[in-house]
Order: structure tokens, then sequence, then C-alpha cells
């Protein structure tokens, strides 16, 4: 789960879940992912990007299917990437965003009870 997000937004390595205590710093950092998670808009963009044909999407493709300007779509984005949920790749003057598995991946995982994990990882 280290190396997930930027420097500022790193998961924490224990999960609020996990019966011991969460430090502040963690719990911040936490918070500061699941903010950027849970605006509508946001899941949405996370949703279109994801099942866009090759995984990926520019501010473009984006702003129609969420009825947004390209502003305000590209504001998310840039909540989303520095989230750490999102990567950037620019070629030539369009940027393309992708999903970052592994940071939705941690983001369950850190908020599935450990005991759930376990039996999730068993079958």
């Amino acid at each position: 789960m280290n190396g997930v997000g930027t420097a500022k937004t790193a998961m924490p390595s224990i999960s609020p879940l996990s019966g011991e205590p969460i430090k502040r710093a963690d719990a911040e950092r936490l918070a500061g992912v699941l903010k950027a998670f849970a605006d509508p808009a946001r899941l949405r963009l996370l949703s279109l990007i994801q099942s866009a044909p090759q995984g990926e999407a520019s501010v473009s493709d984006l702003t129609a299917p969420l009825g947004l300007s390209q502003p305000t779509v590209s504001h998310h984005l840039r909540i989303l990437t520095e989230a750490g949920l999102l990567e950037r790749e620019k070629r030539g003057v369009w940027a393309y965003y992708r999903v970052v598995p592994a940071a939705v991946a941690a983001i369950a995982d850190l908020l599935t009870p450990p005991r759930k994990r376990a039996t999730k990882k068993a079958r």
C-alpha cells in the first residue's frame, strides 16, 4: 500500500478497521483520498475513464458525458490525480488519464475488515 498516491496523499500502512488506532497523519491522508473519491462527478469520471475502450480518456472525451465545462472537468481530474487515483500522460497538446488500479485496490483493502479480507483471499 505504500507508494499509492502522491507524497502528500500516500495511503497509510494500517487500516482504520484493523483493530489498532490509526495515527492522526495517516487518518488525514486517508481522509484526503476518500474526499477526492467521494464526489459524484469524480466517481463518474473514474467510471468513464475505466470503461473507455483503451482504459484512458482526455478531457475532451469527458466533458459531454458529464455535462460539465472543460475547466470543471480539468479541476476534478487534477484532484483525482493529486490523490493518486489517476495517472496523467501528456501527448502533444492532449493529456490522457487512466485509473491507477493499485490505488483503488488499496482503498478497498484499507476499508475491508481484516476478517473479511482473510476470507476473501482464501477463496
